[in-house]
């Protein structure tokens, strides 16, 4: 397994929160002002020279609409957990009434076994 560096966790996630946050049309003084935090810490963080705490990064996926699994998946390597994560991206594609239909579905499948 090879190992992960601090610099290239900081790098994907300072690239992933900026990206979302530009998706999401926000600056980063509205996202500063959401968060609580300085905007010195924003762009610290968005440009990967710092990281970022487990508090903040949990209140930036709330506010942005970010998934776990986009947060991580460019460093699983193990295969049932990209499958996993595969998975989860194409159904948060759906629409709200097909994720309902593919819940039942899920369900009845569950009920088989």
């Amino acid at each position: 397994m090879n190992s992960v560096s601090k610099i290239d966790i900081d790098k994907t996630f300072g690239k992933i929160l900026r990206d979302f946050r530009i998706k999401n049309k926000m600056t980063q003084e509205q996202l500063s002002e959401k968060l609580g935090i300085s905007l010195k810490y924003i762009s610290r963080i968005e440009n990967g020279n710092n990281g970022v705490k487990t508090q903040t990064l949990i209140n930036y996926m709330n506010i942005l609409g970010i998934t776990p699994d986009l947060i991580y998946k460019s460093f699983i390597t193990n295969p049932d957990v990209i499958t996993n994560v595969e998975i989860s991206e194409k159904v948060c594609t759906l629409s709200q009434d097909k994720k309902q239909f593919l819940l039942a579905i899920i369900d009845l499948l569950q009920n088989l076994e």
